[in-house]
């Protein structure tokens, strides 16, 4: 029954509007028209110019013959066409779909298909790939070349069309298309694959206005930041980074290859203020040769996300003069939704007792309305113990619409009206949730469950691991012991296995210390995370000892 306030009140064009973050590009265009938006090697770009070539791309892609609703990828690194790409795709209606740049061929003509793609975007990096994945699909994309010359000079492309040519056909005034609903696609995001055929995740124009305004709060980002780009922006849209950015009309500072002395040097050059990443590009800040490390004098602030950081990481990155906020989010999430939210009493403690409290995932986004830790199956919470153990569970406007054309997989994802992220998680007591595994990555040995990150971060205690992973290796008598594979340190060729089961036997219980530690480089996916899954075939293939 509706109310005496819903019976001649209804909404209006005066008082209603689709939440979209195209918006927040429109807004720095009129208002800071002069101000640097973009800046890659030589090239500097202002909001006017960044505005006016995103709405020529809009306006070119219309021009054509691609409608509204239609895909249209992007096989890009962080360069200014791939920031472009986040306004002008949407603005004219259609679906931006950031493909992963490490991936091959095989896995990018699946992509292609699957999303239906009129359109791709092609560095000249991936040109070859582009080429391979394009053969056999139905209805062949229209491709556009992207120069680098920064890197590539006058690149041959495989396209019909240049990128800058391309702009050059459509109009910079042109009358682009904020949504009518809100619940419209604004992208197509790719999940990772590993146990089969990735999920397409569908993004909606609310979500990502959200999940924008969301970084910007819990970040407390100023006007004007200045952002390196580390993280891909092909990941989860850059965790909504380029709109957030957008929003307070910051520089992006494009990087084509995460390279730690770049990063360095960038950041004292261009007098960065923010930029995220995965632990392992923190990591590899912090093991710069001596020569190559910087103290910053002005303030650099790091998000970092993914498996959650050794708190030896936080407190190397912290004395390299980078205040690191812990975040957590997935792609079904549009990238971090929760945070360690500081407290100023927790300053007074040591740098190591800060770092294992900013390693824990924290509390919910602004934007996020609900968390909990419970049971999958009974949706009861779990008590707020720091012990008991159970599955993160999510609701709120920024969970994806769902999987493109997988209605199951949808359904099972949002089971009882939560997004079920498949990690398992302790709930302490100040509501504060701890990632304890993936629910695919606990080891159960002899009955008991060990938390792969708990072992990792007592490997991260050693002086000479820069990298570690565990993982379950089956075990006759036990079922599963943890496998250990470390990445050595420079200098530290003379430390063995036993040495590191000694370190670890300091350290944790005795069903928890590695029965078996392998030293090698760890596979690594383009985002940075360690890929497990290639590291449990090789812990099951290693000989009985």
């Amino acid at each position: 029954m509706n109310t005496i306030f819903e019976q001649d009140l209804p909404p209006t064009p005066a008082n209603y509007v689709a939440l979209s973050p195209l918006t927040f590009i429109e807004r720095s265009a009129a208002v800071y028209p002069d101000y640097p938006a973009v800046v890659y090697g030589g090239r500097r770009l202002s909001w006017a110019e960044t505005w006016s070539r995103c709405r020529r791309l809009a306006s070119a892609l219309e021009k054509r013959g691609i409608e509204p609703g239609q895909t249209v990828a992007a096989m890009l690194p962080n360069v200014p066409a791939m920031f472009e790409a986040h306004f002008g795709v949407p603005l004219a209606g259609c679906v931006l779909n950031t493909l992963n740049i490490r991936l091959d061929a095989h896995a990018i003509h699946h992509m292609l298909a699957h999303g239906e793609a009129k359109a791709v975007l092609v560095d000249p990096e991936f040109k070859d790939v582009i080429k391979q994945a394009v053969e056999g699909l139905a209805d062949k994309p229209l491709i556009i070349d992207v120069r680098d010359e920064e890197f590539f000079g006058e690149s041959t492309g495989i396209g019909e069309i240049e990128y800058e040519a391309l702009l050059q056909e459509g109009d910079p005034d042109y009358a682009y298309r904020l949504p009518n609903d809100e619940w419209q696609a604004i992208s197509l995001n790719y999940t990772s694959g590993t146990t089969g055929d990735p999920k397409g995740v569908v993004y909606h124009h609310r979500g990502a206005y959200l999940n924008a305004v969301s970084n910007i709060m819990e970040w407390a980002m100023p006007h004007h930041p200045v952002y390196l780009w580390t993280l891909p922006m092909f990941h989860c849209n850059g965790w909504c980074f380029p709109w957030s950015i957008a929003a307070r009309a910051g520089v992006n500072v494009c990087l084509r290859k995460v390279d730690p002395a770049r990063i360095n040097a960038l950041i004292e050059e261009e007098r960065v203020t923010h930029f995220s990443g995965a632990p392992i590009v923190l990591n590899a800040l912090v093991n710069l040769p001596e020569a190559q490390k910087r103290v910053f004098d002005h303030p650099v602030k790091a998000t970092t996300a993914g498996a959650a950081p050794p708190a030896s990481i936080i407190a190397g990155v912290e004395k390299l003069g980078i205040e690191v906020t812990h975040v957590y989010g997935l792609t079904e999430v549009y990238g971090p939704v929760t945070v360690c939210a500081w407290h100023d009493a927790w300053d007074a403690l040591p740098l190591e007792a800060r770092a294992k409290i900013k390693a824990r995932q924290g509390v919910r986004y602004h934007m996020l309305e609900a968390l909990c830790v419970a049971d999958p199956q009974t949706l009861e919470p779990v008590p707020r113990d720091g012990q008991a153990i159970g599955e993160i569970l999510m609701r709120g406007n920024n969970v994806m619409k769902g999987y493109l054309k997988n209605v199951d997989a949808t359904q099972k994802a949002l089971a009882g009206g939560w997004y079920h992220t498949g990690d398992l998680a302790v709930w302490h007591e100040d509501g504060y949730i701890e990632i304890k595994d993936r629910s695919k990555d606990i080891i159960i040995s002899g009955g008991e469950n060990i938390s792969t990150i708990e072992v990792e971060s007592a490997l991260y205690d050693h002086p000479a691991v820069e990298a570690a992973a565990v993982v379950a290796r089956p075990d006759e008598k036990w079922g599963e012991t943890p496998c250990a594979f470390v990445t050595l340190k420079p200098g530290y060729n003379d430390i063995d296995e036993a040495a590191i089961i000694a370190h670890c036997r300091e350290r944790l219980a005795g069903f928890k210390v590695p029965k078996t530690v392998v030293f090698s480089e760890l596979p690594k996916t383009s985002t940075g995370k360690i890929q497990k899954f290639v590291l449990r075939d090789e812990a099951r293939g290693l000989d009985q000892r």
